[in-house]
């Protein structure tokens, strides 16, 4: 096992001046389960894939343990890689796929059987070892694929949106089966997905990048109850968090009706005369159908989702017309059309600089 740094690692491709990684600086402890997530285009994949030696690296260091293995090819950096199409030979069986990188090492034979059988007890593909991958699911191809990084006994995992291609319930089952199998082996694994949910159940720490930028990262807990900046509040959490921008009033800040309560030592940091204020949808106080406090929100659309459910509305803040997404008990669902006047519950605001997007609560 070994720890894992990028030492202020970028990436410029040929023909760019943009970075797609700019200065990556993560300490990635030994055994730790590392997410990298973030949209499109965020640099997730480039700095993977630099961690594995198929890109450059253009300034700066990666340090495996305590090797710098910067300019290092792939295949003496002990590591292996987890890809999205899964990558596997089709005219190989499922234990050949597995034993192949070890065949190619000259190991013997009795040893990668050996190997090849308690991976495939570990993930359930015992009685598989001798079919081919087109005679398999894809969720077994993902285990097969798996198996095949097990094998090898790397000092880092390296996976690459290896759930995508699978269909919403599988993708559920399987990221709880890599989750506790990375927890049984204690291998330092680096995840890479844009899916801020899987980031959010499957990782010990989160790093979400933005234009090749690392924005925060964090436990997952910490990362939802105290995001950086606008972009990462926005960006965790599913329904997202609520951003409305709202003048400073006196002891706090002006919600629609309301003066809410905010820390006085953030109102103090800026010179703006708006701060933006993040609020989770279930971090909503509803008031009475006839109060008048708050945010009046019209209800355009409800899900219902049994014990919860999610309401989707309009609120007017100031001239204009805001999207607003509340939760409320799936035993009080509110009609299509009506009116719903809500505060954010004391202590639950988020409060961001509408001018540099950066945390300013505590």
């Amino acid at each position: 096992m070994a720890t894992v740094s990028f030492d202020k690692a970028t990436r410029i491709y040929p023909g760019s001046e943009k970075p797609a990684v700019d200065a990556l600086d993560i300490q990635i402890e030994d055994g730790e389960f590392l997410v990298l997530v973030g949209p499109s285009g965020c640099g997730k994949s480039t700095s993977l894939r630099m961690l594995a030696g198929l890109e450059d690296v253009n300034g700066g260091a990666i340090r495996i343990g305590d090797r710098d293995v910067t300019h290092l090819p792939p295949k003496d950096r002990d590591i292996a890689m987890v890809f999205q199409n899964y990558a596997l030979y089709p005219h190989m069986t499922v234990a050949d796929n597995m034993g192949f990188a070890l065949k190619i090492a000259g190991v013997p034979k009795a040893e990668i059987r050996q190997k090849v059988e308690d991976a495939a007890k570990i993930l359930d593909l015992t009685e598989y070892l001798s079919r081919k991958p087109k005679a398999l699911s894809g969720g077994q191809r993902q285990r097969v694929a798996m198996g095949r990084a097990i094998v090898r006994e790397p000092q880092v995992f390296l996976m690459d949106e290896p759930l995508s291609n699978l269909d919403a319930k599988l993708r559920v089952s399987t990221r709880t089966q890599i989750a506790s199998l990375q927890r049984r082996l204690g291998i330092t694994t680096v995840y890479v997905t844009h899916d801020q949910v899987e980031a959010m159940t499957m990782g010990d720490r989160v790093a979400v990048l933005k234009d090749g930028l690392l924005q925060q990262i964090d436990s997952p807990r910490n990362m939802y109850d105290r995001p950086a900046n606008l972009f990462v509040a926005g960006f965790i959490g599913s329904p997202a968090m609520n951003l409305v921008e709202v003048p400073i009033a006196d002891g706090g800040v002006k919600f629609g009706k309301s003066v809410v309560p905010v820390d006085r030592d953030a109102l103090s940091a800026t010179t703006d005369k708006t701060v933006t204020v993040g609020v989770r949808p279930e971090h909503f106080e509803v008031a009475g159908a006839d109060s008048d406090l708050g945010l009046a929100v019209t209800v355009n659309v409800v899900e219902e989702l049994g014990a919860d459910a999610y309401v989707y509305g309009t609120a007017k803040v100031g001239e204009e017309s805001k999207d607003l997404v509340v939760r409320v008990s799936g035993r009080a669902v509110p009609e299509k059309g009506s009116t719903l006047h809500v505060v954010p519950r004391s202590g639950e605001a988020h409060v961001f600089s509408t001018s540099t997007g950066a945390r300013l609560s505590d």
